[in-house]
């Protein structure tokens, strides 16, 4: 087996026993390390692989100008951009094949820039003080990213805290040496759904897509699934999108489970063509086992289980939704179809159905035939988005662009 390269990355002036400890458990197990130090002040025992002068370097600034700044944020912040350049130049180089980050609130605020700029796949691991805290916004933790609080840690090593730092050693490596790369030997459709429960078209279409030659991966869009979604649109990893479940533009807008600001942006940037629906735009989720938004409260609400709740939107707010997909869908630089299904965008809103609402409907298609870009084109249909028209309608325009060569492959 090929040795596995693992980047230990973290402040080696105040934590270079706690990097070493986890450089060598990585070694002591068949792997090698390269280390990078992303110190402002100080200075490792020993010579890193990537110095501290690199790493400000790589970020457009220099050591000089993060102590100038005279503020510890604004320095981190300047490293945090060299680490995540730094990191992504060595990945692309084949000189590492995971990476492991040491720290605080500091270390890990650079930590997550870090991660975020190496693509989804690559092992990444974050040891920290503050893991699964939610001082971090989900739209900064990169999608496949790993994390252990770093326990006791907080100062010198221990007993406890090599607890975590030995099983993140194995961790990383044992990803490295596991992971299983896209084979990309057939072109890829990237969907976007829920459980069966809410939204179903999957279902038809995935093994629909696959008889055509396509590999088909749906992502759960309730912000990190959406997060992965958008990570690998930016790399051009699709053939194709069937973004069919954009609810995190609403989530976005109105303070639910947000994937970012940048949903619903990637694809049309990197020139991948868009098949867009409008599934569950209607609702916001949040978290269910806490209080609901004070901008939520007073509404219809839908406990889908003990984490998650989503409330209903009104009519006004449907238009926004409108506003924001097709100004996000003008900036495309492929060709996009809007299916606008008339019959309603999730199974919880057909009529009879608790969270149906025929004018909030009315006024967000009205919204879409208003504010539709020029750039694509508006396919409204007499059925609702878990129908089997929905579906057909959604493969009879993929194979008119896989027959004109819009889409590669299949």
């Amino acid at each position: 087996m090929t040795a596995k390269t693992i980047l230990v990355a973290g402040t080696y002036d105040t934590k270079d026993d706690e990097l070493g400890y986890l450089a060598e458990a990585i070694r002591g197990q068949g792997g090698t390390v390269l280390t990078m130090d992303v110190s402002v002040l100080g200075d490792p025992g020993q010579p890193t692989d990537v110095s501290k002068h690199e790493v400000a370097e790589a970020g457009g600034s220099s050591i000089l100008e993060a102590i100038g700044a005279g503020d510890e944020n604004t320095a981190m912040q300047i490293m945090g951009r060299g680490a995540a350049a730094k990191a992504q130049e060595l990945y692309r180089a084949g000189r590492i094949d995971g990476v492991i980050v040491l720290g605080g609130t500091m270390g890990t605020d650079l930590a997550l820039d870090m991660c975020a700029a190496l693509p989804v796949g690559v092992p990444k691991y974050i040891v920290s003080t503050v893991a699964f805290s939610p001082l971090m916004p989900p739209e900064r933790i990169p999608a496949d990213v790993q994390m252990i609080l770093w326990a006791g840690g907080l100062y010198g090593l221990n007993s406890i805290c090599k607890v975590s730092l030995s099983q993140a050693a194995g961790a990383v490596l044992g990803a490295a040496r596991a992971v299983e790369p896209p084979r990309r030997d057939r072109p890829l459709i990237g969907m976007t759904s829920f459980g069966k429960t809410v939204l179903r078209y999957m279902v038809t279409l995935k093994p629909a897509l696959e008889a055509r030659g396509f590999e088909v991966a749906v992502f759960h869009a309730t912000g990190m699934g959406g997060r992965a979604f958008e990570s690998l649109a930016a790399e051009g990893a699709f053939a194709a999108v069937m973004d069919f479940a954009p609810q995190e533009v609403s989530n976005h807008l109105f303070g639910g489970l947000s994937a970012g600001a940048d949903r619903m942006t990637n694809a049309g940037r990197a020139g991948i063509p868009q098949l867009v629906a409008p599934g569950c735009y209607d609702l916001v989720d949040f978290v269910g086992w806490q209080e609901t938004p004070a901008q939520l409260q007073g509404r219809e609400t839908h406990a889908h289980n003990r984490l998650l709740t989503s409330a209903l939107l009104e009519a006004d707010e449907r238009r926004q939704v409108a506003q924001a997909l097709c100004g996000k869908l003008a900036a495309a630089r492929a060709p996009v179809a809007v299916l606008l299904p008339a019959g309603g965008c999730n199974e919880w809103d057909r009529p009879g159905a608790p969270l149906h609402d025929a004018a909030g409907l009315a006024a967000f298609c009205e919204e879409m035939r208003r504010r539709c870009p020029g750039n694509a084109s508006l396919h409204e249909l007499d059925c609702h988005i878990n129908d089997a028209t929905f579906a057909a309608k959604a493969l009879e325009i993929l194979d008119s662009w896989n027959a004109s060569g819009i889409v590669q492959g299949g």
